[in-house]
């Protein structure tokens, strides 16, 4: 129980630093009646309550909900304002962090560039998080397979991670490169947990645009297909938020860029839509629980959500998402759209996901693991 409450206390920690510090332009009230003032105060007292192993658990947090560089900034400065004893090693995860982004960086471009031989490569998920990265470097290519892996062996002298059930239909590939601890994810002309989706990725090979880090240029999603890639992943595979989709994604609305109309019939065609507005409308909800106020999203999206925030749970160090039966029926919308599309093999493989949830879900009950099916 301690150690569920000490996970609540660092998630509600960088949720202040991330979202309640600079949600409201100040000392002045939000909707919910809290400052900004009143928040670090809460912060600050929050910090001196903490010894070494909660540092511990919040750094541990923080790296797996991808917030380090985002978050530690202003955890560091309070620290410093107040004469806090572990503001030095505060400090210190920042600077490494700093360092294992920078390296993973100087593998990235080299990479993108060579597979660019081979067909498009879009870099997708892993920079959304910037000045955070993910854990891995995941990568589009409408290349041949047999193209991207010989690649990565010839150029980066690389080899694959056995493939999963799950990598096969979603026609995924991950490659250990030496030198690199971060793997790197290709995944080659489908996208979704079962590589169902096919239609999103010719809109998101034409229309994606390019962002400048560290001196080099990256090929990254459009915001519209951003959003869909986002919600593939959080709605209809790993069931569950973390702090760094919050903050994409308020970031993403909040930057006016979003075409909603273009957004609301890319996602209805794929069987997304539904999914989709509840993604938006739940990171609105608990982007409002910190700031008082919801995310600019339009009556169109919030009409379309099934569900918001107050069904989601902090459980095992994630954000969940109710799986039965909310997120069953976007799984079923989305097979039902596929089938109506006459889309009968993407039907076919969406098909399998209920019996390969099944055997992930028995194999992580008798072994600790759903490692070679998920």
């Amino acid at each position: 129980m301690n150690g569920a409450k000490n996970s609540t206390r660092c998630l509600t920690l960088l949720s202040q630093l991330l979202l309640g510090l600079n949600g409201n332009g100040g000392s002045q009230p939000n909707a919910a009646g809290v400052s900004a003032r009143d928040c670090t105060n809460e912060v600050t007292a929050t910090i001196a309550s903490f010894g070494p192993q909660d540092f511990g658990e919040l750094w541990g947090l923080a790296a797996s909900h991808h917030v380090v560089m985002r978050a530690f900034p202003d955890l560091h400065r309070i620290m410093v304002e107040h004469g806090n004893q572990w503001a030095e090693a505060v400090d210190h995860a920042m600077a490494k962090e700093r360092v294992r982004i920078e390296h993973a960086l100087s593998f990235l471009y080299p990479i993108c560039d060579s597979l660019k031989d081979a067909g498009k490569v879009i870099v997708i998920k892993s920079l959304d998080h910037w000045p955070d990265l993910g854990s891995d470097l995941d990568l589009f290519t409408n290349a041949r397979s047999a193209d991207v892996v010989a690649i990565m062996r010839e150029r980066f002298k690389a080899h694959l991670e056995e493939r999963s059930w799950g990598d096969r239909l979603a026609n995924k590939w991950n490659f250990v490169v030496p030198g690199l601890p971060e793997l790197v994810e290709v995944h080659v002309g489908r996208l979704g947990q079962t590589g169902e989706q096919v239609a999103v990725t010719n809109s998101l090979v034409q229309r994606a645009g390019t962002v400048e880090l560290a001196g080099h240029t990256f090929p990254v999603p459009a915001p519209e297909e951003r959003l869909i890639i986002s919600t593939l992943q959080r709605m209809y595979r790993h069931f569950y938020l973390r702090l760094c989709d919050v903050v994409d994604t308020a970031r993403l609305v909040e930057s006016a860029t979003i075409d909603y109309a273009y957004l609301k019939s890319l996602a209805r065609s794929a069987g997304l839509w539904d999914g989709l507005a509840t993604y938006l409308a739940t990171v609105s909800g608990y982007v409002k629980s910190y700031r008082g106020v919801d995310l600019p999203l339009p009556s169109v999206v919030t009409d379309a959500a099934r569900f918001g925030n107050e069904l989601v749970s902090f459980r095992r160090k994630f954000l969940r998402i109710p799986i039965f039966p909310q997120a069953a029926r976007l799984y079923a919308s989305e097979w039902k759209r596929l089938l109506l599309n006459g889309e009968l093999k993407s039907t076919l493989r969406l098909s399998l996901l209920p019996p390969l949830a099944a055997a992930a879900a028995l194999e992580f009950k008798f072994t600790g693991t759903d490692k070679g099916i998920w």
